[in-house]
């Protein structure tokens, strides 16, 4: 049923990362664990065919000079525009390549600084107390089926460190290709902003496009200190054969701000919810996202707020764009618990549909559970109407130039929140697509 999925792989991919014995156990509790479990009740319906799945495959040893990776590997990157793009904008990049890590780099300042970045299975090497600190504390691999399977099977994805008081220029950025057919990656990132610091991080998806359907089920937690700032923006294209399934999630402490700047364009099928988990006094917690749905996509996307210090803040803008019978829908929790008093929530959701036979939905849970703190909850859903289209064609544009431009207008708020090169990247995006 599960493709060769049980514990003697279990045993081979622990054995050739060379990892402790805890990892293993905990390898193979996981495992266990997504076996028990069912697949989520709610969202999407899911008709993943494990058997299909290819849940492994390194290609590369990681370097971090380009000359040493693999000639198509490369190639591959470049015409992406991920390697222009480091030299340009970015302080340091980790590019993964079907389940492994095949390329990183970090500016030799910013390791002057103590800031460390790397890999995660690398981390676990080098920094074992830090890293089991942090690993699995945020996202529990028994929260549902897929964290379970990332538990059983994670690999690749990016470890970063940002030490007290230190803020970095440029952004680093992570990037995650899939070319194989039926491909299962399963990325865990770990980020630590500590007290009085500040990231930027963006993170780049896409993957080739077959008949038969891969599986995207990374895993993110982040740790945002006290007075940090933390910004973690993700524009993912993947192709119509995968199922996007990531679970995402910070804790925010006193004073401290997490943004969540998340692009869905591509996948066959997503479920993805970044969430904020405001614990201390006066932290805050802001997500604004996009869900662009056309013919055979299902995108399931929003936010989850948790207040629970006091004074907290939360903001949640969701843009929805359905056409071509796509479905867009919009899936958010805000939970103000009883002492997060005088604390304060706002979602705006906004949705447009293109034509009669697309569809979008929106599934909110607010709960405040104090007398003394404020949630405002504001929906919107319009269906661009023909007189408009007819008013900027009159104007000489084409009927395909005139739904860009209502689209671009439409989401210029979450433009606005990207890094300028994902914003030129993102208008490429919607052009093509």
């Amino acid at each position: 049923m599960y493709n060769g999925l049980n514990e003697e792989m279990i045993r081979d991919i622990s054995k050739k990362k060379q990892e402790p014995a805890w990892m293993l156990e905990f390898r193979l509790n996981s495992l266990k664990k997504f076996m028990e479990l069912d697949m989520p009740r709610f969202g999407p319906k899911l008709d993943i065919d494990f058997s299909s799945i290819n849940y492994y495959k390194k290609v590369s040893e990681s370097s971090s000079n380009w000359d040493k990776v693999n000639c198509s590997i490369r190639k591959t990157f470049d015409e992406l525009g991920v390697i222009d793009a480091e030299e340009k904008y970015l302080g340091g990049v980790t590019n993964q390549y079907e389940s492994e890590v095949v390329y990183h780099s970090l500016q030799g300042e910013l390791e002057k600084k103590g800031i460390i970045f790397l890999s995660t299975d690398d981390a676990l090497k080098k920094y074992p107390d830090l890293f089991y600190k942090y690993f699995n504390h945020l996202v529990k691999y028994d929260e549902n089926k897929f964290t379970a399977l990332n538990g059983a099977l994670w690999s690749g994805g990016s470890f970063i460190y940002i030490p007290p008081h230190t803020h970095l220029d440029r952004p680093l950025q992570s990037y995650f290709r899939i070319d194989s057919m039926a491909l299962g990656q399963f990325e865990r990132t770990i980020i630590i902003v500590d007290d009085d610091a500040e990231l930027s991080y963006i993170e780049g998806c896409t993957a080739m496009s077959y008949s038969v359907n891969s599986l995207h089920a990374g895993v993110v937690e982040i740790y945002v200190g006290k007075n940090a700032h933390m910004k973690y923006s993700t524009i993912q294209n993947w192709s119509k054969d995968v199922y996007n399934l990531v679970t995402k999630r910070a804790i925010v402490e006193s004073g401290g701000l997490m943004e969540w700047v998340d692009g869905n364009i591509g996948s066959g099928v997503t479920m993805k919810y970044p969430s904020c988990i405001l614990k201390g006094d006066e932290s805050r917690g802001n997500s604004i996202s996009i869900a662009y749905a056309k013919s055979n996509q299902v995108l399931d996307a929003g936010a989850k707020m948790i207040h629970i210090g006091k004074n907290t803040k939360s903001k949640i803008i969701s843009k929805s764009i359905a056409s071509e019978g796509g479905i867009a829908n919009y899936r958010g929790e805000v939970k103000i618990n009883k002492g997060a008093r005088n604390s304060m929530a706002t979602v705006k959701c906004d949705t447009i549909i293109l034509d009669s036979i697309s569809k979008s939905d929106t599934y909110p849970k607010n709960v405040v559970s104090n007398n003394c703190s404020t949630l405002e909850h504001e929906a919107s859903v319009s269906r661009v109407s023909e007189e408009k289209l007819f008013y900027l064609m009159s104007k000489g544009l084409s009927e395909e130039k005139a739904k860009e431009l209502v689209i671009s207008g439409f989401i210029s708020e979450f433009k606005n929140e990207l890094p300028m090169e994902y914003a030129v990247e993102l208008n490429r995006l919607l052009k093509e697509i």
